[in-house]
């Protein structure tokens, strides 16, 4: 079969700027819908998941409340009995890997006398919370200290309370239990739950909240060498008197996973419809691009050149223009969506653009430069080449 030179393509694709760039912004659309609906799922994925979360680390929790540590209520001496009764607990130092928190869902305000109430997701927790939770990682300021009214913010508080960033900053304040707290410090704990949250001392919380006899959790880490989860779950078993239940901390966001598979689906069938209307979109800028070519395709049969030779031709030239398109789109997806975030009901979680979703974007795009050039070549080439000739 004779070949149409691969320079023939190229240089068709600067005959029309109008046809180049109807078919770059196709394709460009195409991969920006498909890496925004691919990043939404992915990150809502990783956040509930928490792939992050150590196999290691076993939370202690009130019996019922299994799935929800905002409902859990156990003795506050329950961190202090497992301590000294299970074996294989991680030390460094002094230091047992052994954290009692409370989690809770509490309105706070920019400032006393502001009428609006904004949802913050609340962790009290004691310095050894960032030992047990190795994810979490200060990048600004410092923990806060008992009894200062301090709080310590994680990256995407902002966007859980619906404010702007610069509105959380070491040095500002947030009012509560009718005082202000000062932000003493930022952290960031990437792909978890805890990014969103608003981290302050456990007994500032406990006093602000009447909850000094009871914690909401005992996070505690287990040294692989030396204890294994059946240690726990029998110390939990053992002492009907606590209600308290053994979870591995995995087993717990992945019940929490799914709990929320439902909307995930969702989420994934709408995203489908996206990229799918992206798709014919980008198909149907492609047809009106060739589909006005029948002249020059029945000059090139007159040529001698054959129809599998320039339908050859004409998705090489389709595929180069959406290859180029999708260079252009992966970039502004990476540059503008990349890290968005995105608050839902658990807190807020980041658009996450990683080689599973810029993977997806790629094929979607290619995909529209290979099917893109067959509905106008059909059209073109079904013609009789003396009827193509007189075309317009």
């Amino acid at each position: 079969m004779r070949q149409l030179p691969f320079e023939y393509a190229f240089r068709n694709l600067g005959r029309s700027r109008v046809r180049l760039v109807a078919s770059l912004v196709g394709s460009a659309l195409v991969v920006l819908l498909i890496l925004a609906a691919g990043g939404f799922v992915r990150g809502m994925q990783l956040t509930l998941t928490q792939e992050s979360a150590l196999h290691e680390n076993v939370i202690l929790l009130g019996i019922g409340s299994e799935e929800a540590l905002e409902r859990s209520q156990i003795d506050a001496s329950v961190a202090s009995i497992a301590s000294a009764s299970v074996r294989g607990i991680r030390k460094e130092g002094n230091v047992e890997f052994v954290s009692p928190e409370i989690n809770m869902a509490l309105p706070v305000r920019t400032h006393e006398g502001a009428e609006e109430d904004r949802p913050a997701v609340m962790r009290g927790v004691r310095p050894v919370a960032l030992l047990v939770h190795p994810e979490v990682e200060i990048i600004k300021g410092r923990p806060p200290r008992a009894g200062e009214d301090e709080l310590m913010v994680g990256s995407l508080a902002a966007t859980r309370l619906g404010l702007p960033d610069e509105r959380v900053d070491v040095g500002r304040t947030l009012h509560f239990d009718s005082r202000d707290w000062t932000i003493v410090g930022r952290f960031s704990a990437p792909s978890t739950v805890m990014d969103a949250e608003i981290w302050l001392p456990l007994t500032d919380l406990q006093i602000a909240t009447k909850r000094e006899a009871s914690v909401s959790s005992v996070v505690i880490t287990l040294d692989p060498e030396r204890g294994s989860f059946a240690d726990i779950e029998l110390f939990a078993k053992s002492r009907l008197d606590l209600e308290i239940a053994a979870l591995r901390e995995a087993d717990y966001y992945s019940s929490i996973a799914a709990f929320y598979r439902p909307i995930r689906i969702m989420i994934m069938i709408t995203a489908a419809l996206i990229a799918l209307g992206g798709l014919l979109g980008g198909l149907n800028t492609m047809y009106a691009s060739f589909a006005a070519r029948v002249r020059e395709v029945g000059m090139l049969q007159s040529l001698g050149f054959t129809r599998p030779a320039i339908v050859l031709n004409l998705t090489e030239e389709s595929v180069f223009a959406s290859a180029c398109g999708i260079l252009i789109g992966s970039v502004i997806g990476l540059a503008l969506l990349d890290g968005l975030a995105v608050r839902f009901s658990m807190g807020a979680f980041a658009l996450t653009l990683d080689a599973p979703v810029l993977l997806a974007g790629v094929a979607g795009g290619l995909l529209v430069g290979f099917i893109g050039a067959a509905p106008p070549a059909i059209r073109c080439l079904r013609l009789p080449i003396p009827i193509a000739l007189k075309s317009h």
